[in-house]
């Protein structure tokens, strides 16, 4: 097997550990981003990470914590095998020799440029995910009248390319999306090169075990988060931003109006339970990975 089908396979195998393990999490970030203002002397609908599980749970049992699972998981083999496999093809044009270990720095170039590229399939996907996991927020909101009721991902996707613009539509939110992706993933493959480097005591890992790839794997998840958290939450209300009678913009109007009606704090919705999920999700991400990509040689 080739290095790309080796990479493709172990990339897939990764994306799909890191949805089971970090969904629910997911979920209940989108829910705290996209939640609106409240009125003048009126509570918030969630009154934090844990009343948004107790209400979700409530209302909707547990799948609803699964809610807009069905996009990311359709397409959970593309948008990781295009990471892993752009990363792996970055890295051979940096390499000086076959074989020849990479340096942070350089694994910090092939991460940007792998972000580049998934950014083309995560803005679709995220949207779709976004509207399925915010609806209920949206419905209960004062622009209840006007929100849509969608039956499942590609009653979405039918709605968006039939009332919002066809195909354009489904890239609403890019330019955040790019934002978000671009630095993340340089982020990401830098600190987790660094942390496998440090753990080794050199730049040779392969003697590394398991443990060494969750610890590194869950930290470098963190640090995406602490890098781009605000954009994300640009991105998400963008996304579920009505199609009619939108309230930004654009990305920058999105920044202005929630630091001027928020502040910082708002910037930050939902932040517990990205970083809750960010360590688990991409530790068994980055585990399942490396174990794959050894077994296959």
């Amino acid at each position: 097997m080739g290095d790309v089908a080796k990479d493709l396979t172990s990339g897939t195998i990764g994306g799909a550990a890191q949805l089971i393990v970090g969904h629910p999490f997911d979920t209940i970030k989108v829910k705290l981003q996209s939640q609106p203002a409240p009125l003048p002397g009126q509570p918030h609908k969630y009154a934090g990470a844990m009343d948004a599980v107790k209400q979700t749970l409530a209302a909707e049992g547990p799948r609803g914590l699964y809610k807009g699972m069905g996009a990311p998981l359709a397409t959970v083999a593309a948008f990781n095998a295009v990471l892993f496999t752009v990363r792996g093809q970055m890295e051979a044009l940096l390499r000086s020799e076959p074989g020849a270990t990479l340096t942070v720095g350089q694994q910090v170039i092939c991460g940007a440029g792998a972000g580049v590229a998934v950014s083309f399939l995560a803005c679709p996907t995220e949207l779709i995910k976004c509207r399925l996991q915010a609806q209920s927020v949206l419905a209960d909101s004062a622009s209840a009248g006007v929100a849509v009721k969608y039956g499942g991902p590609m009653d979405v996707a039918r709605h968006v390319l039939r009332s919002e613009g066809g195909v354009r539509g489904l890239f609403k939110g890019m330019v955040p999306t790019l934002a978000r992706e671009v630095p993340g993933n340089a982020v990401v493959f830098g600190v987790y090169e660094a942390l496998k480097q440090y753990m080794a005591g050199g730049p040779d890992t392969s003697k590394l075990g398991r443990s060494s790839f969750i610890v590194a794997g869950g930290l470098a998840g963190a640090a995406f988060w602490l890098t781009v958290y605000p954009t994300d939450v640009i991105k998400s209300v963008i996304q579920v931003d009505d199609y009619k009678n939108p309230k930004y913009t654009g990305s920058i109007n999105a920044f202005r109006r929630i630091f001027a009606s928020e502040g910082l704090k708002g910037l930050y919705k939902g932040f517990g339970p990205a970083m809750a999920r960010s360590v688990p999700a991409n530790a068994a991400c980055f585990l399942a990975y490396e174990v794959t990509r050894s077994s296959l040689g």
